[in-house]
């Protein structure tokens, strides 16, 4: 039986406040990884990876206007622009306006922008499957499986969430 369809109720609540205690602890050091890897990335790469990264909720959710965008990554909206100002610069992202409201406009990936983002894929993929070549496939599932459950769990949780009491207009599935 894998750890995924194990019982919740099998740990005491001994050992739970244990597990939840050294998620805790994993959960920042997960964070400091990942700060780590995108540093070096960096270091090594000319191209502006924070800008690209807006590319996958655009490419998922379809055209936003930039506020949702900055509201839907948890971004300061001042620091959203000036990715967006460089998706655009480069091709990536072009803006069209609004439907709705002609003052406004939404940004749109470009076909420049498509293989930026599926190259940037390939390369996460890629350092993913060095990374995880010697778990097998189950477990590999398992931990799929219980993260993005922790995932949508976390965003839920957040200030703001509808599903959490908040005032929020997004759907916490999209903060992906």
């Amino acid at each position: 039986m894998s750890v995924a369809d194990a019982p919740r109720a099998a740990a005491d609540p001994v050992d739970r406040v244990a597990l939840v205690r050294t998620l805790g602890e994993q959960l920042p050091r997960f964070m400091r990884l990942i700060h780590a890897l995108k540093s070096q990335l960096a270091r090594t790469d000319n191209r502006d990876r924070a800008a690209h990264v807006l590319l996958f909720p655009l490419v998922r959710l379809g055209p936003l206007r930039q506020g949702a965008l900055a509201e839907l990554v948890h971004a300061d909206p001042s620091t959203v622009s000036r990715h967006v100002a460089a998706l655009v610069e480069q091709g990536l992202v072009r803006r069209v306006a609004d439907e709705s409201d002609g003052r406004a406009s939404r940004l749109v990936v470009t076909d420049a922008g498509h293989a930026a983002l599926d190259a940037l894929r390939r390369e996460r993929e890629n350092h993913l499957e060095h990374v995880l070549s010697a778990w097998d496939d189950g477990d590999l599932a398992a931990f799929t499986g219980l993260f993005g459950r922790l995932l949508d769990d976390l965003t839920a949780s957040l200030p703001g969430n509808p599903e959490a009491g908040g005032t929020s207009s997004l759907d916490p599935r999209e903060i992906r």
